[in-house]
């Protein structure tokens, strides 16, 4: 099993930043690729990024590349969202989710459903 834990959500302003960590636990050496998902209310949770097990290789979805990074820290069991430019559309929920299996060069990564394990959320909420 695996355990993750978000932190590092608030309230701030539009063009602020902000970073998000996730911390795994438990049989987190059995990790895959981590990502990073949210959910607004009344919507459906949508793909943010996602990071291959090594670090290097990332993938964003059209409405944060270029303003969100990914990272992760294998030594500290930690993957990492960095978000500038903040706009209140990304106000929502955000989810660490972690998988043993699913891959980088899938076609399902950026699927809630790819994810076996998820963390609780941490709310974001960007002012305008």
């Amino acid at each position: 099993q695996v355990q993750l834990e978000e932190s590092g959500g608030g309230l701030v302003q539009a063009g602020d930043s902000l970073r998000l960590s996730c911390v795994a636990s438990g049989h987190s050496i059995s990790i895959s690729v981590m990502g990073w998902f949210r959910q607004a209310p009344g919507k459906d949770r949508e793909f943010v990024a996602a990071v291959s097990r090594n670090g290097g290789i990332t993938r964003y979805a059209g409405s944060v590349k270029g303003r969100f990074t990914i990272s992760r820290d294998n030594t500290e069991n930690t993957v990492y969202l960095q978000m500038s430019g903040l706009k209140p559309e990304d106000t929502a929920v955000y989810y660490c989710a972690a998988d043993r299996t699913v891959g980088i060069y899938s076609g399902t990564y950026h699927k809630p459903a790819s994810y076996e394990y998820w963390g609780q959320g941490t709310q974001v909420t960007v002012s305008s």
